[in-house]
């Protein structure tokens, strides 16, 4: 584990793309497969399995140690991450010297830590503590992380593929689809992974293609090109899917890899009526067959993750794909194809489904519309009208432009509205984690209710620069009037200005309302809390069409 211990120490504390991919590109080389495999599937967030609670590991170290738990919480405080905070008190449990334990990442993985999970009570506490004396600081920082299974370093997936690329002789693109749709760690799947194209040589069904995906509008950018050689289509609120067709299977993959057959079995029943060998592209949503526009997010969260629904959960919530892609035709893959011929062929395919797919009585299967555009003048006014019809904003796409592997700047630009703002007052603040770990960087917000009271309407973390984090956790710590726990309550003075994508009523929160995406615009110096919003103007957005 040596080596992995390194490479993450070195992505810990790399910011440049070069250096980063170099000591990935040194690690995959000299890694047998097996470590390769598994570093592999940590790097991207594939296995976040937890084998042991990080309250266990605390409790182990304190038990040991002897060391009061607000002590404990006073020092997690200051280094802001449970692991990291064992691994620097390590010296002070006073563990016996022990020979050093030197074992492959791969046995971690598949032996050593799933035995140490299985173990209870005392007998688990002395394994631990034998693991913690016998493994170097660094190397026992990283086995509380992946024990807890908090195990995560800032390093983009493509610069994984970029590294892999270098060490096998592959295609990035060639690496990301054979990546896409699960990859279980073993010496046999990585060799599978690294192995050279063969001609003919077929990969598995079941696997989807890698998402292209779409940058922020740069309309300085767009206003140079012509109107004519773009695509304009809703931007929908729903999550982003491909309906693969292959060998009369269905596979319905979220674009986190996830297989979500079993939450949307009417959509894989409308599938069997699709040609074998398609797959297409598009947004997954809940659209009841008679309505105008698509439910929005929120029903669409009680259908994710239901492995089984139920007959009522179908019938009030149905699903629908909204396609705008035609990946595979035929067994064809058509990515390499310009969207216009792409789009062409979907339409043609949607059109000659038997009825029961494609009828707008049956809304399983919907061909998400292309819109007029005369010139680029009529753009915001056209995105203005994306609420109405239960749309986030706009997609802008290249008809000349191939379906790519992930982003590629100017080819696929997204034009979301711009988010829904209300005045809030600031009422609880938290501190932050990792390098944040000393500032009050998490906040809770409120609105006024009827009778002159403030009331929790979101909690945001995100949209104050540093100066200012810094600045609003002095004013935090002067204006402190309560203590709960982590959780500070301070004098009810400060607005701010809450962006956010939208609302929906729930049973489940003080206010009634959740939040989607709460982020902080603008602190509002010039603003008393008497003034900021209130669960009025909140609901006001709410029954507002055009504001939602």
């Amino acid at each position: 584990m040596q080596l992995f211990a390194e490479l993450f120490e070195t992505l810990e504390h790399s910011g440049g793309t070069r250096a980063r991919v170099a000591a990935l590109g040194a690690f995959f080389r000299a890694a047998d497969l097996a470590d390769g495999a598994w570093a592999l599937a940590l790097l991207l967030g594939k296995r976040k399995r937890r084998l042991i609670t990080g309250r266990r590991l605390r409790q182990i170290c304190l038990e040991r140690s002897g060391l009061p738990e607000w002590l404990f919480e006073s020092c997690h405080a200051q280094v802001g991450d449970s692991a990291e905070t064992i691994a620097l008190l390590l010296p002070q449990l006073g563990l016996p010297p022990a020979p050093p334990l030197e074992l492959p990442l791969a046995t971690w993985m598949e032996t050593r830590l799933p035995a140490l999970a299985a173990l209870e009570g005392e007998a688990q506490a002395e394994a631990v503590l034998a693991i913690w004396a016998a493994l170097p600081d660094g190397q026992c920082f990283l086995f509380n992380k992946l024990l807890t299974g908090g195990f995560r370093v800032g390093v983009a997936a493509g610069l994984v593929t970029r590294a892999l690329a270098q060490v096998s002789g592959l295609e990035e693109a060639e690496l990301a689809h054979r990546l896409m749709g699960g990859f279980e760690p073993s010496a046999a799947a990585m060799e599978a992974l690294l192995a050279p194209l063969e001609a003919g040589a077929a990969a598995p069904i079941s696997r989807p293609y890698p998402f292209c995906l779409a940058s922020p509008l740069e309309a300085e950018r767009l206003a140079a090109t012509d109107p004519a050689g773009w695509q304009v289509e809703w931007k929908w609120d729903g999550i982003r899917a491909q309906l693969i067709r292959r060998s009369g299977q269905t596979f319905l993959w979220s674009r986190g890899e996830d297989l979500i057959n079993a939450s949307f079995p009417e959509l894989e029943g409308m599938a069997e009526r699709l040609p074998p060998g398609t797959v297409l592209d598009g947004e997954l949503t809940v659209w009841p067959a008679q309505a105008p526009q698509p439910a929005g997010f929120g029903p669409l969260q009680r259908r994710l993750g239901r492995q089984k629904p139920g007959a009522a959960l179908l019938r009030e919530w149905p699903a629908a794909f909204v396609a705008y892609d035609l990946l595979e035709r035929g067994g064809q893959d058509l990515r390499p194809e310009p969207l216009g011929r792409r789009r062409a062929a979907l339409e043609a395919l949607v059109q000659g489904l038997p009825p029961a797919a494609s009828t707008p009585a049956a809304g399983l299967l919907r061909l998400s519309p292309v819109l007029p555009l005369g010139g680029w003048q009529e753009l915001d006014a056209l995105r203005q009208q994306a609420r109405s019809v239960g749309a986030e904003g706009l997609m802008l796409k290249a008809l000349d432009s191939a379906y790519g592997v992930g982003r590629r700047r100017g080819l696929w630009w997204k034009h979301k509205l711009e988010p829904m703002e209300l005045d809030a007052v600031l009422l609880y603040a938290q501190a932050g984690s990792g390098r944040r770990a000393n500032l009050y960087t998490d906040y809770t917000f409120g609105l006024w209710d009827g009778e002159g009271r403030l009331v929790t309407f979101a909690k945001a973390y995100s949209g104050l620069d540093d100066g200012e984090i810094n600045e609003l956790d002095r004013w935090i710590r002067r204006h402190t009037t309560e203590r709960f726990g982590p959780v500070r309550a301070v004098e009810p003075l400060q607005v701010f200005t809450l962006g956010f994508e939208g609302l929906q009523r729930s049973s489940r929160h003080r206010s009634g309302l959740a939040v989607r995406f709460p982020r902080i615009l603008r602190w509002r110096r010039d603003r008393s809390a008497e003034s900021a919003d209130s669960l009025t103007s909140a609901l006001a957005l709410l029954e507002d069409p055009a504001a939602q």
